[in-house]
């Protein structure tokens, strides 16, 4: 192979550039036997000299480890703080609003509202359009002239309490304008229905939140005028009527957005360190060190599989754990959103459900890898399985919670986002659970025999 061996008189293999480290086996190794292979820590000097080469590399360490939380922690809280200001407006922010004719009848319920107008007359009313247009201006309403006589007339010309209090029909009729088009048609011509007008700017956030509290206040008065019926407005508003808990809506949210985000991460861990480990030893030449070794070809293939998805799921933990901080944040405005509704039992099943998964992964990935002539021909090779994690992932997000079908989760990666939308929304079965992990440590499985074949194969490894 180029390189020369020393045979020690205990049967030690040492070669001082083995990428096992400073020999192909650990010290005290020892070859193969008729009775068996009698090499010690075999397998653990593969998952330690793949340890050694990425965390002596504090580069690698930063960018694939500690950057990736770091960064979408950041991301993600910049998003929710600039989703928040969207939605909301400074608590000392004075809004600007103008109003022409305000009628004698709101007034009251526009104080109560703290709805603070400026008034105005019916020749400023282009001016002031063009200020709201310009965003200098929040909003502009425009009541008839005689707003209150309009409306009155509507309910027989009785004050709005008297006729509320009767329920006469002439007050549905005048509380909404399809039912008194729709009742006697000379009662309906007779009649005026008042227009208001309100002009506002919707790609202004303080304007938008002004329009949506004055038709609000509108609504809530043509109500109070002739209520038909009335929704949601007992004694039990101030409990209110979304029976869903806070667990609810926060594991309804978790189970949505995060299996998708922790597939793309998985992914993107795996993508990040199993190429360099399989295709970068055939670049640089170092993969024939090893297949001069009397290790076990199977060790090799398993202990970098293993040793490759622990730093895999050190990366995908470092960015979940930036998303669940991050997360209520960015979903803040629906309230009490938080990840501390999960026990440690839920995060157990949900790690042991993404280690399974990182396996199945780095699997594939050195499988593409070990085709591939250098890393970036291996870059290449993976990049349709990144689509495949990313249509897999979007498919739980349209999902009404797991699944019940029981042979879905016989299909990787995706029974795993299953997994994790049962795992998180509280509604898993720990049959599911069971068939999701055995099928990942099978195909685990399959892949590290296919590798070892791969590795014993000249023409795979040397790109004959």
């Amino acid at each position: 192979m180029g390189k020369r061996f020393a045979r020690t008189s205990d049967n030690n293999l040492s070669d001082s550039n083995s990428p096992l480290g400073g020999g192909g086996l650990p010290s005290g190794g020892q070859a193969p036997t008729a009775a068996g292979p009698k090499v010690r820590n075999g397998l653990l000097a593969v998952i330690l000299k793949e340890f050694k080469r990425f965390f002596t590399d504090y580069r690698m360490v930063l960018t694939t480890i500690l950057l990736p939380g770091i960064m979408i922690y950041a991301i993600y809280s910049l998003m929710g703080t600039a989703l928040t200001s969207m939605t909301t407006t400074d608590a000392a922010y004075q809004p600007t609003n103008y109003v022409v004719n305000l009628p004698e009848s709101l007034a009251p319920a526009c104080d109560q509202a703290q709805m603070d107008f400026r008034l105005a007359d019916a020749s400023q009313v282009e001016a002031i359009k063009s200020e709201v247009a310009e965003k200098r201006t929040d909003m502009l309403v425009v009541f008839p002239a005689d707003f209150d006589r309009q409306v009155q007339a509507g309910l027989g010309g009785r004050p709005p309490t008297e006729a509320a209090a009767a329920g006469d029909p002439a007050t549905a009729a005048a509380g909404d304008p399809a039912t008194a088009a729709a009742g006697d048609s000379a009662t309906a011509a007779s009649q005026t229905v008042p227009e208001v007008v309100v002009y506002y700017n919707s790609t202004r956030t303080e304007s938008s939140l002004q329009y949506s509290k004055m038709t609000g206040l509108l609504d809530a008065y043509k109500n109070s005028i002739a209520p038909l019926f009335v929704v949601n407005a007992g004694a039990g508003a101030e409990e209110g009527f979304d029976l869903a808990s806070g667990e609810d809506i926060s594991g309804q949210i978790f189970s949505t957005l995060l299996p998708l985000l922790i597939l793309i991460f998985l992914y993107s861990g795996c993508a990040a360190v199993a190429p360099e480990s399989i295709a970068g030893e055939k670049e640089r030449g170092t993969i024939a060190t090893l297949l001069v070794t009397p290790l076990a070809r199977w060790k090799l293939a398993l202990g970098k599989i293993i040793a490759l998805s622990c730093i895999a799921l050190l990366s995908s933990l470092s960015s979940f754990l930036g998303v669940v901080l991050s997360l209520p944040k960015l979903v803040g405005a629906t309230g009490g959103v938080s990840a501390a509704i999960y026990g440690a039992a839920d995060y157990l099943l949900l790690l042991v459900v993404i280690f399974s998964t990182v396996l199945v992964l780095v699997g594939l990935i050195s499988l593409l890898s070990a085709i591939a002539r250098t890393v970036k021909e291996a870059a290449t090779y993976v990049m349709p399985l990144m689509v495949l994690v990313m249509i897999v992932g979007a498919l739980g997000m349209f999902s009404q919670g797991a699944t019940e079908n029981i042979s879905l989760y016989l299909v990787p990666l995706y029974n795993s986002v299953q997994s994790m939308i049962g795992i998180l929304s509280f509604t898993l079965e720990p049959t599911h659970i069971a068939i999701t992990v055995a099928v990942n440590l099978a195909i685990a499985a399959i892949c590290v025999i296919t590798l070892a074949r791969m590795i014993a194969s000249e023409r795979i490894v040397f790109c004959r």
